[in-house]
C-alpha cells in the first residue's frame, strides 16, 4: 500500500501545466490521508494538463453519505478496472501524483516498531504515482469535493524486502497515455517500477506521527 509520501512541487519534468489556484500550499514532507496535494489531470475539452488541490481519500460520485463513506486512499491494480467504488473514475479520471517519495515500514520479528523506510528515484527527481480521481457532491450541502486515490501494484525487487505492496509509478514517456480520456484500460502500466532506478534508505519513527511535517523526516538513520 501507500499510506505516507513526500510533496513539495507538485511539478513534473517535461510536462507543462495550467495551474488556477493559488500556489502557497503548504510543503508536504510526511503528507498523510485527508490532506489536500496537487495531482495532474487532463482538461476533457482544452487537452491541457491542469494542476489543482484534491483531498487524499476517495469519494465515490455516487456516495450517499453525508460522511464521504470510507474514503479509501489506495486501489489495487489489479482490481481498479472493475470495483464499483474505482472503475468510473479508473476509466474517465486518471491522474498522476507527482512525490519526491514515499514511504513504507518493515517488521521486524521481535522488534520494537516497524522501521520506516523512504523510497525515492536514485537521480532524486519529482515522479509521478497512478492515480484517480472523482468529484462528489454533498449531498446536505451541495459543496463539491474533490479527492484522489493511488493505485498499487505488487512490490519490486527493492520493495519487497520491505513490503509486498507499492505505488504504481508512471514513467515520463507514459505520462500523456495515461492522462488520455481515450483509452479507459491502460493496464499494461500497472506494473512494479524498475527497481535499478530506484533508492531506498532508513529514516527516523518520527514519520509515524504526520504532525512531525519536515524535512528531517527524510535523513537516514542506522537500521
Amino acid at each position: 500500500m501507500c499510506g505516507r509520501f513526500t510533496q513539495t512541487t507538485g511539478e513534473l519534468s517535461g510536462l507543462t501545466t495550467v495551474t488556477a489556484e493559488e500556489e502557497d500550499a503548504p510543503l508536504r514532507y510526511n503528507g498523510a490521508p485527508g490532506q489536500d496535494f496537487w495531482i495532474i489531470r487532463r482538461h476533457p475539452e482544452t487537452g491541457q494538463y491542469h494542476r489543482d488541490r484534491l483531498s487524499w481519500g476517495l469519494i465515490p460520485h455516487w456516495c450517499k453519505d453525508s460522511s464521504g463513506g470510507r474514503k479509501p486512499i489506495n486501489a489495487r491494480g489489479e482490481t481498479v478496472a472493475n470495483l464499483p467504488s474505482f472503475r468510473a473514475a479508473y476509466a474517465k479520471r486518471r491522474c498522476l501524483l507527482p512525490i519526491q517519495n514515499f514511504f513504507e515500514w518493515r517488521k521486524v520479528k521481535g522488534v520494537g516498531p516497524k522501521q520506516p523506510y523512504a523510497i525515492a528515484m536514485k537521480d532524486g527527481l519529482p515522479f509521478a504515482l497512478a492515480a484517480i480521481w472523482e468529484s462528489w457532491r454533498h449531498p446536505d450541502t451541495d459543496e463539491i469535493v474533490r479527492t484522489f486515490c493511488i493505485i498499487t501494484c505488487p512490490a519490486n525487487a527493492l520493495v519487497a524486502t520491505i513490503h509486498d505492496r507499492m505505488p504504481v509509478i508512471i514513467p515520463p514517456e507514459a505520462y500523456e497515455r495515461w492522462l488520455s480520456p481515450l483509452e479507459p484500460d491502460p493496464h499494461d502500466l500497472l506494473m512494479p517500477f524498475p527497481p535499478e532506478l530506484m533508492t531506498m534508505w532508513p529514516i527516523s519513527t518520527r514519520v509515524n506521527s504526520p504532525a512531525n511535517d519536515d524535512p528531517s523526516i527524510l535523513e537516514p538513520v542506522q537500521d
